[in-house]
């Protein structure tokens, strides 16, 4: 990746940043009417989340989940930013009680939500339910053990955090009115823009693309979960994308889509996809922790 990847528009009093990383489409939009400072601020936001991308992502062989993924039962000792994003990855695990696992990732042998969009038999799943449960890690600060054949994915935080790093490198460079948007995850950085809020558009789940509802977000973050563009349809039935690790399935009908408001994008996206896990109980789930969200069925 390069400079030469990132795009930077005029839209009327605003410019447009954007590139692509961590397989989603990213904006950064600034307003102001510097468009050097806005591509300033676009390079920040994509080398950052660039980086992130290589370091965390189990796609590539040189970043620290291959290394903690191929290491056969060996330990691995870990940077002080990774020993973080597990801490926070084994919190996680405990207040869900574990039906967020970082070690679940496997699943997708199974679940395969692809042009192919498979239901997997129980056998399939109890299989490779071997290899899933955090419970199953040994970690000890800065070392962490996984048994052979289990693998990390930071693809359910991963995002969230990238955009919270983001909005701190922003802020340190520049105090301007500018929406950091990595794939429909979303933080405010700097002073509020002139109209006092942004306006956020919250996808339909009956039509991709369309907006259900507009949002104003003055400051803080939002991040949504759901299963517009990942499911399977079988027998009636459908199985969204955001599953279980303690069943190896999806929620019993849970919402198509949380959206929730906190102070940080990781905040917010950590209680849209526990709700997403409540199923049927979603909405009473956010309701009791007083949270700020949107939730469609």
């Amino acid at each position: 990746m390069s400079a030469s990847t990132i795009q930077v528009r005029r839209d009327q009093n605003l410019f447009r940043g954007s590139f692509a990383a961590m397989a989603n489409p990213c904006e950064v939009i600034c307003e102001t009417q510097d468009e050097m400072l806005a591509r300033a601020v676009t390079e920040i936001a994509a080398r950052e989340a660039w980086r992130i991308e290589h370091k965390f992502s189990r796609y590539r062989t040189d970043g620290i989940v291959h290394a903690v993924n191929t290491a056969k039962g060996a330990a691995t000792e870990l940077d002080a930013e990774s020993a973080q994003l597990i801490d926070f990855a084994a919190t996680l695990w405990e207040v869900s009680k574990g039906a967020f696992d970082i070690t679940s990732g496997v699943l997708r042998h199974v679940w395969r939500f692809n042009d192919e969009k498979r239901l997997p038999s129980q056998n399939d799943i109890d299989e490779v339910m071997q290899r899933v449960g955090w419970q199953r890690v040994t970690w000890r600060k800065p070392f962490l053990t996984l048994s052979a054949g289990m693998e990390i994915d930071f693809g359910g935080i991963g995002k969230e955090y990238a955009v919270d790093r983001t909005v701190a490198q922003i802020d340190d460079y520049v105090n301007i009115p500018v929406l950091v948007n990595f794939g429909g995850d979303l933080r405010t950085a700097g002073k509020a823009p002139a109209n006092g809020a942004w306006q956020v558009g919250i996808e339909s789940v009956a039509a991709m693309g369309r907006t259900d509802s507009l949002i104003k977000l003055s400051t803080g973050a939002l991040a949504t979960s759901g299963d517009t563009r990942r499911f399977i349809e079988a027998d009636g039935q459908r199985y969204g994308h955001i599953i279980d690790a303690r069943t190896g399935w999806p929620a019993h009908f849970a919402p198509r889509s949380v959206t929730v408001a906190a102070d940080t994008c990781s905040q917010a996206g950590t209680f849209s996809t526990l709700a997403m896990l409540q199923g049927e109980n979603a909405e009473q789930f956010l309701r009791a922790e007083g949270l700020r969200y949107w939730c469609l069925r």
